[in-house]
């Protein structure tokens, strides 16, 4: 049978429980016939003051993450959305590519889309090699970040971490400490990347590449074209980048 809303596709889309971002993110760049399906990791302490606790809290998503994708698997997803970046880009590629076998093995073989990867094709299709990056995290996270990028050949010429002081907090951010954050790491970048699910970056990054004439990133709405595009839907959209509109 056929989902009635659901009808072309499915997702299920793992997040911390603490997101408030993703959720909405995503319900204002569907398509018809295509419907994300929430499912949340219990973070329990969501402290983010040091690298520590960052690590902490990462710990938590390692111990929770398996049972999030269990529960959005009895919803009958057709294919997987990694609602959460940090984790994505632990360990270099290598970590991506090994976290991303872990989450399609629990979703019983499905795809599955990560921030990073998505960040990782959408450089690749902009032809650019100096980014400047936008984080929330603490330090330890944003070394794994540029770990990451410099894996694959990319150049972190500027990265700022917000080192939001709690998970939740990192939906707090305002539009102007976001477009400021931009702002400094701009110079000498080909393209500008934010990542960090729970910062609410779709609408600004959109309006961001008018007036720096350079593409600029968001990592939910990356993430989203991917699921998009890997599942043959390739509807425009507007509002949320060069990406939904153009690829």
């Amino acid at each position: 049978m056929t989902d009635s809303l659901g009808w072309r596709k499915k997702f299920g889309v793992i997040i911390p429980s603490t997101n408030t971002i993703v959720e909405p993110d995503f319900y204002r760049m569907t398509v018809p016939g295509v419907t994300p399906h929430i499912s949340r990791i219990h973070i329990r302490d969501q402290n983010l003051s040091s690298d520590e606790a960052f690590e902490n809290l990462l710990q938590q998503i390692r111990v929770e993450i398996e049972y999030a994708v269990q529960r959005v698997m009895t919803a009958e997803p057709d294919y997987m959305v990694m609602g959460m970046s940090a984790e994505t880009f632990w360990d270099g590629v290598e970590g991506n590519r090994k976290f991303t076998k872990m989450i399609s093995d629990w979703a019983g073989g499905l795809p599955v889309a990560t921030g990073a990867e998505a960040c990782e094709r959408a450089l690749k299709l902009f032809n650019v090699k100096k980014i400047g990056v936008v984080t929330p995290y603490q330090p330890v996270g944003d070394r794994n970040v540029v770990r990451f990028f410099n894996d694959l050949g990319f150049e972190v010429t500027a990265i700022k971490g917000l080192r939001c002081p709690t998970a939740i907090a990192i939906a707090h951010v305002t539009q102007d400490e976001l477009r400021n954050a931009l702002l400094e790491v701009n110079k000498d970048a080909d393209a500008l990347v934010q990542v960090g699910t729970n910062l609410s970056m779709v609408g600004l990054a959109d309006e961001a590449e008018r007036w720096l004439g350079k593409p600029v990133i968001a990592i939910n709405a990356a993430t989203y074209w991917m699921a998009l595009r890997d599942n043959g839907i390739n509807e425009k959209v507007y509002g949320a980048g060069r990406l939904l509109r153009e690829y």
